[in-house]
């Protein structure tokens, strides 16, 4: 069972909003055993939206619509779409009660142009939008289900919660999907796939095996369809327990979640906590840290020097070792992370310094230099990372690299 969803709004195309919408509906989907075979964005031209109609019925069996349903001259979906079915149009006295009741409990008037919000197609099944003025309309047509909605996320999450994928389920005897993700760091994706190249050539055909890679980490994405769902978990985690095995060493998590979620995940099951010391990354570790509910119960707080005299005045870092070995170097690193540690009072801490671009490279150390460092009470331990000559990413390669080195000492000290 294949679905295409068609997102209409000029706002989209010229980036004014982000389209969060799909992505959403994507994932819905998939948990019903319905498969998107492809995500369309078009502008609010009435022959634009025509044309995507007309490819979307021809690779799939649902087409899912939002956008362009207000009650102002540029929202042309519902006129659209009254077209493309060659329907006219009928006056919904449902829909119609709905808006009047909304403009009534705001005490304000309804004027034509909110009654027209009650004007659709006059062949279509209408769903009322508990969360708004426009109405859902499902049309049937040629063995294809059309549904389209409010491009407003909140009522278009109603819409598809309460009404369509319950419906869509009625309606299609569909398979199961089934996905399992593992997380991996510190191997490439090209290195990766050698290393699981039996596995990945011994899956079964209806189990497929996709590279999802990041800076600085690879996502190994499991998807299997079958019409046993309980049979289908089994085989999925069967072939996930291999890469698992073979990959080890590089294993994160196999649940499908941020790096530095995992690392609070396991650092809070053994009531462990951790502080930061950040350089070039600016706070950027610590962002990815506190956006996780409930992280306070691992982390401690960081420190943002990025000059030598808070290296030394919060950190304790030696006057001496900054003038001989500079900021981004091993020594200075070191104290950064045991200064941390000392002052923070926790059982980890993690520090960085680096050259993260575009200049102040030099020729002994050039953009992309960049040193880490964990300490604990068992120990410190420093590694050099040469990145790339751009800021942005040089400051995302590094803080995956300090998340990274946290897990493996964890994993050393703890097993």
């Amino acid at each position: 069972m294949l679905a295409e969803i068609i997102t209409i709004g000029d706002e989209i195309l010229i980036g004014q909003i982000v389209d969060t919408n799909s992505a959403w509906m994507a994932k819905e989907l998939n948990l019903i055993g319905i498969k998107v075979k492809q995500v369309s964005s078009v502008s609010d031209d009435a022959d634009h939206i025509m044309e995507a109609l007309m490819l979307a019925e021809g690779r799939a069996d649902v087409i899912l619509i939002t956008g362009g349903l207000g009650p102002t001259k540029d929202d042309v979906t519902k006129v659209t779409l009254a077209k493309y079915f060659h329907m006219g149009f009928r006056r919904d006295q449902e829909t119609l009660d709905h808006v009047t009741n909304i403009f009534t409990s705001l005490n304000r008037p309804m004027i034509e142009l909110n009654r027209r919000q009650a004007d659709v197609p006059d062949g279509c099944k209408v769903i009322q939008n508990k969360n708004g003025t426009a109405p859902c309309m499902w049309f049937e047509q040629n063995g294809k289900i059309y549904v389209s909605m409010p491009g407003v996320p909140f009522e278009m999450m109603y819409l598809m919660t309460e009404e369509i994928l319950p419906r869509l389920q009625s309606a299609f005897k569909l398979s199961a999907i089934f996905h399992k993700t593992i997380l991996t760091a510190g191997i490439g994706e090209s290195f990766l796939a050698q290393e699981i190249e039996d596995i990945e050539n011994g899956l079964p055909d209806h189990i497929k095996l996709a590279y999802l890679p990041k800076l600085g980490q690879v996502r190994l994405r499991l998807s299997g369809t079958a019409a046993n769902e309980e049979g289908l978990q089994k085989e999925v985690e069967f072939y996930a327990g291999q890469l698992i095995a073979r990959l080890k060493k590089y294993v994160v998590t196999d649940q499908d979640i941020a790096l530095e979620k995992a690392l609070l995940n396991l650092m809070e099951e053994r009531k462990l906590t951790l502080s930061i010391a950040e350089s070039c990354t600016g706070g950027y570790i610590s962002h990815l840290i506190t956006q996780h509910p409930g992280c306070s119960a691992v982390f401690a707080g960081a420190a943002v020097t990025y000059s030598n005299a808070l290296k030394t005045a919060m950190l304790g870092v030696l006057p001496k070792t900054l003038e001989n070995f500079g900021a981004v170097s091993e020594e200075t690193v070191k104290e950064m992370a045991q200064g941390c540690l000392a002052n923070f009072k926790t059982d980890y801490a993690v520090a960085v310094s680096g050259i993260a671009g575009p200049d102040g490279g030099t020729e002994e150390k050039h953009v992309g230099t960049v040193w880490v460092a964990v300490a604990s009470k068992h120990r410190v331990v420093a590694r050099l990372f040469r990145f790339g000559n751009r800021r942005t990413q040089n400051i995302e390669r590094a803080a995956v690299a300090a998340l990274t080195m946290v897990l493996n000492e964890l994993k050393q000290d703890v097993g």
